[in-house]
C-alpha cells in the first residue's frame, strides 16, 4: 500500500495563483451512465473472477484437491469467463474493454 502511495503523484499546482483544480474531472453524460454503470460491474466481476481462478491455481499447485474437486472447479471457472464474454459481447464489450486504468499503478487486470 506504500508502494502506491509513493507512485502517485499531487495534480499539478497552477501557474496562474489560482486554486488548485483537481488533476481529473469526472464527466457524467445521462446517455452513457447504465453503460458505464454495467461496464463498472463486469469489471469486478472479471477481477473476482480472476482472483478466484489463483485461488484455485495454488489449491491445485499445493495438492488440497482431490481430482474430481478440480475437474469441477476448473468447469466452474470456464462456464463463468465464458458467461462473461457471453455479456461483454451481448453489451459491445470484450474482455479487454474492462481493464481499468489506475494511471500510475498500471492496469487493473495482468494482461492475458
Amino acid at each position: 500500500m506504500s508502494r502506491a502511495f509513493r507512485l502517485a503523484q499531487a495534480p499539478p499546482a497552477s501557474h496562474e495563483g489560482g486554486a488548485r483544480r483537481p488533476a481529473h474531472r469526472v464527466r457524467a453524460d445521462r446517455e452513457t451512465v447504465e453503460e458505464d454503470l454495467l461496464k463498472l460491474v463486469l469489471t469486478i466481476v472479471e477481477l473476482l473472477r480472476q482472483l478466484i481462478e489463483r485461488q484455485a491455481l495454488r489449491r491445485v499447485d499445493a495438492g488440497d484437491l482431490t481430482d474430481a474437486q478440480e475437474e469441477e472447479l476448473g468447469a466452474t471457472l470456464l462456464a463463468l469467463h465464458d458467461s462473461l464474454a457471453d455479456l461483454c459481447a451481448e453489451h459491445g464489450f470484450a474482455l479487454e474493454d474492462l481493464n481499468l486504468d489506475l494511471g500510475p499503478l498500471g492496469p487493473l487486470l495482468p494482461r492475458a
